[in-house]
């Protein structure tokens, strides 16, 4: 495939950029060895679009990040019936793929977010990979001016943040006003997966785009969140996106 055009596409209210492959995303946001490209990704999956085009708030905060990439199977295949060959970037594997990118060419990193135990191991594991994590501050710390201090002192080129959407979205606009030099990346549940102490659905169901299946029979408490998927499905299929 060659590569996307950076031109965006709009999904339901959303502008999405489309990318042929991880390493093409990458390249975008560190598109050359002494240069990480400064903004905000967010990833955009079918849920996330039926919660903003219920939420004009919500939407508009999705709208100011510099970069919206398509996670979801549903919003993929949106993407390729408007006529945009693109692949998927699952949030988790960009983040990761960061991580070494930042170990290659040690570019200073800061995390945030997940209960501390998780936000260590995390740490501890990034450094042994040769990641420059220069700060790692957990999801409960109270003052959010330490993270800000952090951020100042530091002066990272990579900041993620894991506490969920859109608790991260809304951190990362505030803490990007005060600090704007770094590329932002919310990361919900990663460096839980990345550490061991939650799990990604197996590679089968990865392969077969069946992970909101396996997220659905470990916690069916998610049975609400997942209607959104047909209500995604019957606008995807009627043009309405």
């Amino acid at each position: 495939m060659q590569n996307a055009p950076f031109s965006q596409v709009s999904v339901g209210g959303i502008n999405v950029m489309p990318f042929s492959s991880l390493q093409h995303a990458v390249e975008h946001i560190v598109p050359s060895d002494s240069f990480v490209r400064p903004g905000f990704g967010i990833a955009i999956n079918p849920e996330k679009v039926m919660l903003a085009r219920a939420d004009s708030s919500l939407r508009e905060l999705i709208n100011a990040a510099t970069l919206r990439f398509a996670d979801g199977t549903g919003v993929v295949r949106t993407l390729k019936k408007k006529g945009v060959p693109n692949a998927r970037i699952p949030g988790c594997e960009l983040w990761e793929a960061l991580m070494h990118k930042a170990a290659e060419l040690q570019l200073p990193t800061v995390i945030i977010g997940a209960r501390p135990e998780v936000n260590s191991a995390c740490a501890e594991k990034l450094i042994a990979l040769g990641t420059p994590v220069k700060a790692a501050i957990d999801g409960y710390v109270q003052d959010e001016q330490v993270l800000i201090d952090a951020l100042l002192e530091h002066r990272p080129k990579l900041v993620s943040v894991a506490m969920g959407s859109p608790k991260q979205e809304k951190l990362i606009q505030r803490l990007r006003k005060v600090y704007p030099d770094a590329f932002y990346l919310g990361v919900g549940g990663t460096y839980d997966v990345f550490t061991g102490f939650g799990k990604r659905a197996p590679k089968l169901f990865c392969d077969l785009h069946l992970e909101w299946f396996y997220r659905l029979c470990s916690q069916p408490s998610r049975i609400g969140r997942q209607l959104a998927l047909l209500s995604y499905l019957r606008l995807h299929l009627t043009h309405k996106l």
